[in-house]
Formats: structure tokens, sequence, C-alpha cells
């Protein structure tokens, strides 16, 4: 190869990795309808902080039906700095969840916007409490 062929494949190769990162995280708006919100009361049983983004999982009881729900979160580092640290809330503790359902309406998902404890402690898990 010449030279100019070599630096023209070495330029293209440096700029796919630099794309790769972008091709890999998704679109909020994809998953996630903003005009559906979701409010859901029930017992916190796993809390994930974990990058790239946390994960809250409810379970929901109605009578005898028991219902699971999962909602993505924020950064560990970004809920960390709205005043969400590890072990902030237990699992087991009764919350209501306020989020943006998935857009696939089947699902039991959504993004989880605010969390609020049974003794009134609400932590918001993407920006600031005053952004809502």
């Amino acid at each position: 190869m010449n030279g100019r062929v070599l630096r023209l494949v070495l330029a293209s190769a440096v700029l796919l990795s630099l794309a790769i990162p972008a091709w890999a995280h998704h679109s909020f708006a994809a998953a996630f309808d903003k005009d559906k919100p979701v409010t859901i009361k029930g017992v916190l049983t796993e809390i994930r902080l974990e990058n790239p983004h946390s994960w809250f999982y409810v379970e929901v009881r109605d009578g005898g039906k028991v219902e699971k729900w999962a909602f993505e979160a924020g950064t560990p580092s970004g809920m960390i700095r709205n005043g969400f640290k590890p072990n902030t809330i237990k699992t087991g503790t009764e919350v209501t969840v306020k989020a943006i359902h998935a857009r696939d309406a089947a699902q039991n998902m959504g993004l989880l916007q605010e969390i609020v404890t049974s003794d009134g402690r609400t932590y918001a898990t993407f920006g600031t409490q005053g952004d809502r």
C-alpha cells in the first residue's frame, strides 16, 4: 500500500472506533413514551446500582396477583449527586414509583423519574428535583 492509502485506512479505523460507543447507547425516547406516565405502589425487591444505568425492581400486589415491574434509572454517580446513595432505601420497603412507561405497553417497565418511600422521602433519579 502506498502512504496515502495507508493514512486513509488508519483514519477510517480511528473514526469508526470513536463512533462505536455512540452506537451502544440507546435513546430513551425510543424505549419510553413520555406521554404515558405511570405511578406504581409496591415493595422494592431489588436495587442494582450499576453502569451504565441503575435498575429498581418492584412487586405490586393486587389481591393474590403479583406483578413485577422494572424501572431503569440514572447512573450511580448521577443518583448519588441527587441524594440517592447505596443503602438509602432497603429492599422490602414500600415505595411509590413515578415513571414513564415503556413504549411496549405489554412490558411492566418504565424510566424511573421519582421514588417516594412510605415516610414521604422523595428521590429524583434524573436531574434535580426542581426539573420536574
